[in-house]
């Protein structure tokens, strides 16, 4: 039983359903996701991301990679959020448990995918053994020139897995903050997340970084993002309070998800944004990444504060679930299978034919995906997972299996939970990888 801010009992704390256990509607949004980013990549592609209304919102696409992180915040926070609530001693897991829960979610399907990226495209095999090294352990990010052909876009999970590592000292450097005193979580978080903004602003390459590494693909630069969903995760451990209620009404999710798609089409106006995979300003840079954390936050709010018994139809749904359960593959795959796609749809590439494309690139995509669940990802999973500790409830996932509270598909895709950036297949002469 846990206690509010004046010591007493308070039955509501952790009583959203997303508080703990699957949500079926997250999983259709990472579908979503995952498939945006795939047409931001295809836009890119066939030069379609540029140079009309909706061009720029199909190259802008890539801010659903904001939704990718926000869910990894949300579903790997939310268990210490409901650990601080309960006010109880140390941390809701061990960091060593988790760590490894992670590498086992995320690096067989990936690891199958770096083989293949430089094994089928011919000149990444001649990649230097540093490139080798960075792509196989999500290093590239850290390493100058190791975004290679076919892997452009697992940057994203190289800052992915940064954050999955620095998580644990997030639980310790907020351990205080338990019991009466978590009310303080959301202001500290927030705070952090408002902070971040401030990463694009500081000439990086005069204080010494190496110009050939992208400053705006560090992880820093993304803790908006995750600080959107570790934000959501406190609300849903916390007793409700007036940010559910604006969610509680079966309607009001409309409201939230206008918010969102306000906040997107902001960052497709030319006056403000510049168009394609460039290297924006600091300052345009920055406000691009608020806005991306606002329309990650109001995407997920209304489902992560739905009240019990709030349906999300389409979301929820078996075919959406089903392509949320094979996001992270798409994810993987897709910038790949996108570098053939051209040749299978007989189009030249940056030549326009975008739906030919990418319906090719979208099915062969998630036929592969399909495979990788079921032939890397789950097997990996039953046979490499540590042991469940006894004493944790397991979660009907809708699958006939079970997951624990927080387990989540990675991002880049997510993942399921957390996913990455989009960036580029290949880019053009005269583009730089954003």
């Amino acid at each position: 039983m846990m206690k509010n801010a004046t010591g007493t009992h308070d039955h509501r704390v952790g009583t959203l359903p997303s508080a703990r256990g699957f949500v079926p509607a997250l999983e259709g949004m990472r579908a979503l996701a995952a498939f945006a980013v795939l047409t931001t990549h295809v836009a890119f592609q066939t030069a379609s991301s540029t140079g009309s209304a909706i061009h720029r919102i199909w190259g802008r696409m890539d801010l659903s990679v904001a939704v990718f992180f926000a869910l990894s915040g949300f579903l790997l926070w939310r268990v210490h959020a409901l650990h601080a609530r309960s006010g109880a001693p140390g941390t809701a897991r061990p960091a060593r448990t988790y760590l490894r829960s992670r590498l086992v979610r995320i690096m067989p399907a990936y690891l199958v995918l770096v083989g293949a990226v430089f094994l089928l495209i011919p000149h990444n095999a001649s990649s230097a053994p540093a490139t080798w090294t960075a792509n196989l352990t999500l290093t590239q990010v850290f390493v100058p020139d190791s975004l290679v052909e076919g892997l452009t876009h697992a940057w994203s999970l190289s800052v992915e897995m940064a954050f999955y590592l620095v998580l644990p000292l997030l639980w310790w450097a907020l351990a205080r903050l338990r019991g009466p005193a978590a009310r303080w979580r959301v202001p500290v978080i927030a705070g952090v997340g408002v902070l971040s903004l401030g990463w694009a602003l500081v000439p990086w390459y005069e204080l010494g970084l190496p110009e050939r590494l992208n400053d705006q693909i560090l992880p820093p630069a993304f803790a908006s993002w995750f600080a959107a969903g570790m934000i959501l995760a406190e609300l849903v451990a916390a007793p409700p309070g007036r940010v559910a209620a604006l969610a509680r009404h079966r309607h009001a999710r409309w409201g939230w998800w206008a918010l969102a798609a306000a906040a997107f089409l902001a960052s497709t106006v030319p006056q403000w944004f510049t168009e394609g995979f460039v290297h924006p300003s600091g300052p345009e840079f920055a406000a691009r990444t608020a806005l991306g954390a606002t329309v990650a936050f109001c995407l997920l709010a209304p489902v992560a504060l739905a009240p019990g018994g709030q349906r999300f139809a389409v979301l929820g749904s078996g075919p959406v679930t089903m392509l949320g359960r094979w996001s992270y593959g798409v994810f993987l795959w897709h910038v790949l299978v996108l570098y053939f796609a051209f040749q299978i749809a007989f189009v030249p590439m940056f030549s326009g034919r975008m739906l030919q494309v990418w319906l090719v690139t979208a099915v062969v995509s998630t036929v592969i995906a399909a495979a990788s669940y079921s032939l890397v990802e789950e097997p990996s999973r039953r046979w490499l997972s540590p042991r469940r500790d006894p004493g944790a409830l397991p979660v009907p996932d809708g699958r006939g299996d079970h997951r624990t509270d927080d387990d989540e598909a990675p991002t880049g895709g997510t993942p399921t939970e957390g996913q990455p950036a989009a960036t580029p297949a290949q880019t053009s002469p005269n583009t730089v990888i954003s």
